[in-house]
């Protein structure tokens, strides 16, 4: 597959500070003369966040996501084009540094999302990548075993899937797998126990592609139509994140030390429709009774809020405003705790 038009987003942060990103797009208005505008929402994650906004080439970072203990924070910015037809083209992060001390001795970053803008023949209109978002870093004791169901949803009711890295398609610097971590299809990331000399942190570098259910054609300004079927991807998204394998805990039952999530949270890739201008409400509870809950930590809309109501009670309230109209927006969290 060629692509006739490929831009370059340069992304750099402090020495060894990179955490992750997540890069999505959707297609906005085409306009008289061909062009088009499109949108892509972002995430940088880092040990520190620049003092700054972080600017790039059609948009800067909006938001900054703190961790409260200083372990993370997320930056999350849109950035906005106007394409002049809707051909693919690739948007390339990289010259930045991991974190230190990553076991998969991943070193550089690099990140590779392919838009594709071109018309599809099932839904009239421009394809939109998947959608989706995580933590900048993720816990798990190294005596637990634990799932990682990654949020994975389509605008299109594409089949999304999920893959690592491909060290000959320049996607990551090295694409090298994490050892302690199993993925399997669609999106979901297995840890088993394991001993002490495998904790430490672990970059996580994955791919988000989306395949049409059934043949589809794919239109170009110009005419010209390509032919893809359910093998194809159409587009892919970078989804780089840690995973940070800590010491065992005396119990990997849910509720105990860990926490146990209690209604009316809300289940796993539960869908919620709400207006613009009218806010969300998403209340969530987690126990644990021998540790004690501390915080909630999320990724989400960067016009998400946050409020505690305290006995592991939080609640998270979004407006959608008049330019995220139509859209998709994940929010995913957890809860923290502490020992007594």
């Amino acid at each position: 597959m060629s692509l006739s038009l490929l831009l370059l987003l340069v992304c750099s942060a402090k020495a060894t500070n990179f955490l992750g990103t997540v890069i999505t797009y959707y297609p906005k208005n085409t306009h008289t003369d061909g062009s088009m505008t499109v949108v892509l929402p972002y995430k940088t994650n880092y040990l520190s966040c620049p003092d700054v906004p972080t600017c790039f080439s059609g948009g800067c970072t909006n938001k900054v996501y703190n961790e409260s203990t200083g372990e993370w924070c997320q930056t999350e910015g849109i950035i906005t084009w106007q394409v002049p037809n809707n051909a693919l083209f690739q948007l390339m992060l990289g010259d930045t540094a991991w974190i230190s001390n990553i076991v998969n001795n991943i070193v550089r970053a690099s990140a590779v999302t392919l838009v594709d803008l071109r018309n599809r023949s099932d839904t009239g209109r421009a394809n939109s990548s998947p959608q989706t978002t995580v933590l900048p870093a993720v816990r798990v004791p190294s005596n637990c075993q634990r799932d990682f169901k990654l949020l994975a949803f389509d605008p299109d009711g594409d089949e999304v899937k999920c893959r690592y890295g491909d060290d000959a398609l320049s996607e990551c610097n090295p694409c090298t797998p994490a050892s302690v971590l199993t993925l399997s299809s669609p999106c979901s990331l297995s840890f088993s126990p394991t001993n002490s000399s495998s904790e430490g942190p672990y970059a996580v570098q994955l791919y988000m592609e989306d395949f049409p259910r059934q043949a589809i054609s794919l239109t170009h300004t110009n005419g010209s139509q390509t032919m893809i079927t359910t093998n194809n991807t159409i587009s892919k998204i970078p989804v780089q994140f840690v995973v940070r394998v800590d010491p065992v805990v005396p119990s990997c039952t849910e509720g105990l030390y860990l926490p146990k999530f209690l209604p009316p949270t809300p289940v796993h890739r539960a869908v919620y429709y709400t207006p613009i201008n009218q806010t969300l409400e998403i209340i969530i509870k987690a126990q644990a009774n021998i540790s004690m809950i501390s915080e909630l930590l999320f990724s989400g809309p960067y016009n998400v809020n946050q409020t505690t109501s305290g006995g592991g009670q939080f609640t998270l309230r979004w407006t959608p405003s008049g330019n995220q109209d139509g859209e998709s927006h994940p929010i995913c969290f957890v809860v923290q705790a502490i020992l007594k």
